[in-house]
């Protein structure tokens, strides 16, 4: 399919949710498909506020609570973020996502410990989600406990082998138990599956197998 196929494309399922929002305001779901295909294009000021509305009339909407969190995480506003996710976890505790998001969110604002704890929670509720495992790997690491960071990295790989995010995190990991060898190995694997391994930590493993 050319570029140019796809714009029209996307235009067209963008005026017909338009449509579909303007005969009937009341559509959770149009409301919430549309805020989404106005982030992907970039109109990020009308996803917003399609989402918001979706939120408005339901009040349960947890995917319209995610994504909006994930767009305001994106432009740096972790407490909206953070109380999305959160409000989405009140409407079910069980979502694993919302747990993950709350890591993420946590993790970039320096909260490592309390990341950890919800990335463990999200892996009570759903053991061989890739991303916990590797959003765990980073804060172990961040942390210093590199002993879990390796167990956490090892859980990634095991799951997803081609996965190569997790062999790079597999390869820091590694490095910091002291393990440089086995870490070299991952650090090629992740740039065989296309990862742009940062240079530096290529130089600092090459110096340490001189």
């Amino acid at each position: 399919m050319t570029e140019a196929k796809k714009t029209a494309d996307t235009q067209a399922v963008i005026a017909e949710l338009e449509k579909i929002v303007e005969q009937k305001p009341n559509n959770v779901m149009a409301r919430h498909h549309l805020g989404l295909i106005y982030r992907q294009t970039g109109r990020i000021e009308e996803a917003v506020a399609q989402l918001e509305k979706a939120i408005e009339l339901d009040n349960q909407s947890m995917e319209s609570m995610i994504n909006l969190g994930a767009i305001f995480f994106d432009q740096g506003d972790t407490d909206r973020a953070l109380e999305l996710n959160e409000q989405a976890l009140k409407v079910s505790p069980d979502m694993a996502e919302a747990h993950v998001n709350i890591g993420l969110i946590r993790q970039h604002r320096g909260e490592v410990d309390q990341a950890v704890e919800s990335y463990n929670r999200a892996l009570q509720v759903d053991p061989k989600l890739l991303t916990a495992w590797i959003n765990l790997t980073s804060a172990y690491t961040m942390l210093e406990q590199d002993d879990k960071a390796v167990d956490a990295a090892r859980q990634a790989v095991t799951l997803e082998p081609d996965s190569a995010m997790a062999r790079n995190n597999l390869a820091v990991a590694l490095y910091f138990k002291g393990d440089f060898a086995e870490s070299q190995r991952n650090m090629e694997k992740a740039k065989e599956l296309g990862y742009s391994v940062d240079p530096r930590f290529a130089d600092a493993l090459k110096q340490k197998l001189a």
